[in-house]
């Protein structure tokens, strides 16, 4: 196979929304913390406002971390077989890219349960690329051509082959 279409994990993003600032942030805070080999952790902000819900823009609702490498890959690992090693195949997106959620972190293998910080959810999202994508972070940002870019079918292959993992 040419090296230049190979796929590999450019990035996995773990997301935790708790929808209030305050004492459940910052739970959410440790608990990706402790998930994700000592990463340290981002606040994501309201983005919209929704009264309904106690949301306000600018208001911080949610961490994130973004894994990349060997960690990435070793967190892959973990978060596939808390899923019993299936995902649904509309969880992936037409350039290749998929994301899931687990219910509970403490269904990661290797992760104990903490009672102070409770049960949590989380997002898991893995961005998928090519040799030659860098091309789309440069200053003078080019486009990568539709022949290179990853389908959908392309990254179902992947993770199959790669994981393991049963497409449903």
């Amino acid at each position: 196979m040419n090296k230049m279409k190979q796929i590999k994990v450019e990035k996995v993003t773990l997301n935790m929304g708790v929808g209030e600032p305050g004492e459940p942030l910052k739970k959410a805070a440790e608990v990706v913390k402790q998930i994700a080999f000592g990463a340290k952790s981002v606040q994501t902000l309201g983005k919209v406002r929704a009264p309904t819900w106690g949301v306000r823009e600018g208001l911080p609702i949610g961490v994130k971390t973004t894994l990349r490498g060997k960690k990435a890959i070793d967190f892959l690992i973990k978060a596939f077989k808390a899923r019993e090693n299936k995902l649904k195949e509309k969880s992936f997106d037409s350039l290749g890219n998929f994301g899931f959620g687990i219910e509970e972190y403490i269904d990661i293998p290797g992760v104990k349960y903490d009672p102070r910080l409770g049960i949590m959810g989380l997002d898991v999202l893995v961005t998928l690329e090519r040799p030659g994508y860098r091309i789309k972070r440069r200053k003078n940002s080019s486009r990568i051509s539709k022949k290179h870019l990853i389908t959908k079918q392309e990254a179902v292959e992947f993770v199959k082959q790669s994981y393991g993992v049963e497409i449903i």
